[in-house]
């Protein structure tokens, strides 16, 4: 399989082109997107190459806390959801993709 054939990989290289997005706001969404992948290798990567391009520190670890937040956020509303019987399991996980 030839990565480059792949659509993620395409629309990745696209955006990455895309003139919309400053090197920095496209160095911090890509750590922001590392991160919630949970990839330490990717994110150390991001962090590094962010602090080379002169984004200071503090606006790399702001950006770690943002990202941090809005996913405790999105679990908290999952398992919120999840307590209130919606989403159940008969109906989301038919198709066995989840563990539940």
């Amino acid at each position: 399989m030839n990565q480059d054939e792949l659509h993620s990989i395409r629309a990745l290289k696209d955006a990455n082109a895309s003139e919309h997005l400053t090197d920095r706001e496209k160095h911090l969404v890509g750590l922001a997107v590392t991160l919630t992948r949970g990839c330490s290798y990717c994110s150390g990567g991001r962090i590094d190459k962010a602090l080379a391009a002169g984004i200071p520190e503090e606006t790399v670890e702001a950006t770690v806390d943002l990202t941090a937040a809005v996913n405790a956020g999105v679990a908290v509303r999952i398992a919120l959801l999840g307590m209130e019987g919606k989403g159940s399991a008969k109906e989301v996980c038919d198709d066995e993709t989840c563990s539940a």
